[in-house]
């Protein structure tokens, strides 16, 4: 198994004289840690004494403690260091002037997990406009994408439909890391700040997470795991749905079901073939929060057996299909508010546009629809790969 060194690690085992004197942010979660499991903050205020000023914490808080969407996070002082948390999932998402007056440069160091909807990279692209704004440097240290960095899937989204789930129009799962993704998004969608990112060593774009030596720290609780990671691009599309993704259980986004669901049901509208890559267990549970909380939801768990088959998005939407089509009665697309949009459709949201929906509804093959992302797909790629730093 490789050793991958983190941007972290580099940044600690050579700090840039660049850094010498000036007053330093720190955009950052429990999963930002060295292969130690040392914390940045601490990391950092040992390198740099007395400049660390102030961090910055992502959805989910400083701690990682709040389970659901728009549960908001309050500032607040560190308990280690004394010095101000600001939350940027809270009252604003995006910093202001005052959150940023005590930092001359923010660090980023947040891990991503490779799909387009998971906020920490639109707080990193806000954080990015802030700092053009304000006069202030960003240093993103680099992590990996833990599905890899050379499959890529899904429709990219509409700018019409842009969210905090959504800022830019990129496919679901984007095979960039979030260093990469900050250059693209600095030059080729107009932040123009200050930008620096001190990339990996080590790491290849073969490599899934489980390759990297590295130890998985949840990077918000409802990813737990990597193999949650792996099945992620395709099953959040059940946050746009009345059918629980797994939230309030040990297993979210590998499992999902409702009540309503009969597993046999599904597997025959699928024509009871095996998926590339991924076996369908059924199962029963009972989510302990969210959706059908404390009720017996049935569905499946994904077992990923070959990840490099495996297509999430287009696994997720064979049994969408297959659920919208068995149960039109019982299976609802879930109302908004979804992320702070109070009038789209969260699914609509999520599929970076209606269309995909709208498909879904008329009965469209999935295999169809995603045949029609590939010219997207190729676009995105000679997009992306002048972003590349790695390989």
């Amino acid at each position: 198994m490789s050793c991958v060194q983190t941007g972290l690690e580099r940044l600690i085992a050579n700090p840039p004289p660049s850094l010498k004197g000036k007053r330093i942010g720190l955009l950052c979660n429990p999963a930002s840690v060295d292969r130690e499991l040392s914390h940045a903050r601490l990391l950092v205020s040992e390198i740099f004494p007395g400049q660390l000023k102030a961090l910055y914490s992502p959805q989910h808080g400083f701690f990682a403690e709040k389970q659901d969407n728009m549960i908001e996070s309050d500032h607040g002082i560190d308990p280690l260091l004394k010095i101000p948390v600001f939350s940027l999932y809270g009252q604003t998402r995006v910093p202001d002037r005052k959150m940023l007056d005590p930092i001359d440069v923010l660090l980023v160091d947040l891990q991503d997990s490779g799909t387009r909807v998971y906020t920490f990279i639109y707080t990193m692209s806000y954080c990015m406009e802030a700092a053009r704004r304000f006069g202030k440097k960003v240093v993103v240290l680099d992590r990996p994408n833990p599905v890899g960095g050379q499959r890529i899937e899904g429709n990219r989204l509409d700018p019409e439909w842009s969210s905090f789930v959504g800022r830019y129009p990129i496919p679901m799962r984007h095979a960039m890391t979030i260093g990469e993704l900050a250059r693209m998004f600095n030059r080729d969608y107009g932040i123009g700040c200050e930008l620096e990112v001190i990339p990996m060593e080590g790491w290849r774009r073969d490599m899934y997470f489980q390759d990297t030596g590295l130890t998985w720290i949840a990077p918000s609780p409802n990813l737990p795991t990597p193999v949650s990671a792996m099945v992620y691009p395709g099953q959040v599309i059940w946050e746009g749905t009345n059918v629980s993704e797994g939230r309030g259980t040990t297993q979210p986004f590998e499992l999902f079901g409702a009540p309503f669901i009969d597993p046999d049901k599904i597997l025959e509208a699928m024509g009871n073939d095996r998926q590339p890559g991924v076996f369908l267990r059924p199962v029963i549970f009972e989510p302990a929060v969210g959706k059908w909380r404390g009720e017996a939801c049935r569905g499946f768990q994904l077992h990923v057996t070959a990840r490099d088959s495996f297509e999430p998005v287009l696994t997720t939407l064979k049994l969408l299909q297959a659920v919208f089509q068995n149960y039109p009665d019982q299976f609802k697309w879930k109302s908004p508010p979804y992320e702070y949009e109070f009038k789209l459709l969260p699914i609509d949201l999520i599929m970076g546009g209606p269309g995909v929906r709208q498909r879904i509804e008329a009965l469209e093959p999935p295999e169809r629809i995603a045949a029609t992302w590939k010219q997207e797909i190729r676009d995105f790629f000679d997009q992306s790969r002048r972003f590349y730093l790695y390989g």
